[in-house]
């Protein structure tokens, strides 16, 4: 059950919910938004009614939410949440492209491939600092160095930037220069990575874990959003299955389920779910048919040289391409999308090969 109180709710009536709830040898979780104040109410709520609690003064409204996500779940809010990133609306209904390489490996390249994204219409640039990945001796990133170049490009281009973060420590350095936070797959369940950037107001993109449900996944989301950050942006990107062919599976059907049950908007990610750059464009053209609010595409202007994850990367007339293709197919799917296929220039004839 959820307590939401009015904004201007005063401390006395705020205790006095507190006390009543209490009462029942209910335990409370506070949450403090910009606005206003919730009291998720944890343990038997079959011990008090939502009407006793409605009817204290400066209530708004009690919920009773069965499902283990109180605050992600859709129960609590059946509006869409919308995030605006600097100007760029996330769940507005406009499919939202983030577009760059894996890793930010210089500067002179991610500015390359920035212009490239902006330019084919990407409104949200990506690019690594931090790579978590399975040996220890594969490239690990640049680590705090890249944040500079992260926000010199963001400077010349006026994207706005998402990186991942690994630590709780870098969350007051990393806010300062970047406009998103990604928590990768394998930090999904790094509870107090969650609780440090849920006490931010930085949105929040949260990818799935390798081998995590849906609930799981939504009970991740509760971390950040129980800590007052209401800026959530979920992000499939495939799942570990016995299949091995493609690096991961991507779980396009989980999609319309997490929409039905949360209000959180959700974004694919087609490179690291497929692994291989020629699954890249039909699997976002899948996650445009079945409602994702945006997707995250690796982009190198040489994969075979990216010094991480260069098989799944889209060379820059691939990416065009792909870009070209979502612009057409919105129209039959009536899904706006903040750019048009006539504004997209296709790069020289370079060929990518392998997959």
């Amino acid at each position: 059950m959820i307590v939401v109180m009015k904004a201007k709710a005063s401390e006395t009536e705020f205790k006095k919910v507190i006390e009543r709830i209490k009462q029942e040898n209910l335990d409370v979780h506070i949450s403090k938004g910009k606005e206003v104040r919730i009291i998720g109410v944890v343990g038997d709520v079959r011990r008090i009614e939502p009407e006793v609690l409605q009817a204290f003064d400066g209530v708004e409204r009690v919920i009773r939410i069965l499902h283990p996500f109180k605050l992600a779940s859709r129960d609590f809010k059946p509006e869409n949440t919308t995030i605006n990133v600097d100007g760029v609306i996330i769940g507005g209904g406009k499919f939202i492209v983030s577009a760059g390489p894996c890793a930010v490996e210089g500067e002179e390249m991610l500015t390359e491939v920035a212009f490239l994204a902006k330019k084919c219409g990407a409104s949200i640039l990506r690019g690594g600092i931090f790579k978590p990945r399975t040996s220890p001796y594969s490239f690990q990133g640049l680590g705090l160095d890249g944040l500079e170049i992260l926000q010199r490009v963001k400077e010349k281009t006026g994207l706005p930037i998402i990186t991942e973060i690994m630590s709780p420590e870098h969350v007051g350095l990393i806010s300062q220069y970047v406009d998103i936070f990604q928590i990768g797959a394998r930090n999904m369940q790094n509870f107090p990575l969650l609780q440090a950037v849920g006490r931010t107001e930085k949105p929040v993109l949260l990818k799935r874990g390798l081998m995590a449900s849906g609930e799981e996944w939504l009970q991740a989301a509760e971390y950040v959003l129980s800590e007052g950050n209401p800026n959530v942006i979920l992000c499939e990107r495939g799942i570990r299955t016995f299949e091995g062919y493609t690096r991961n599976t991507l779980d396009l059907s989980i999609v319309p389920v997490i929409k039905k049950l949360s209000h959180l908007p959700v974004f694919v990610d087609p490179s690291h779910g497929t692994g291989h750059w020629d699954l890249v464009t039909p699997m976002a053209m899948g996650a445009l048919a079945v409602g994702a609010d945006g997707i995250m595409v690796e982009v190198h202007p040489n994969p075979e040289k990216a010094f991480s994850d260069g098989p799944q990367s889209l060379k820059p007339k691939v990416f065009a391409e792909m870009m070209q293709q979502l612009a057409k197919a919105a129209e039959a799917f009536n899904r706006p999308l903040p750019f048009s296929s006539e504004r997209i220039t296709i790069p020289g004839n370079e060929t990518q090969k392998g997959s």
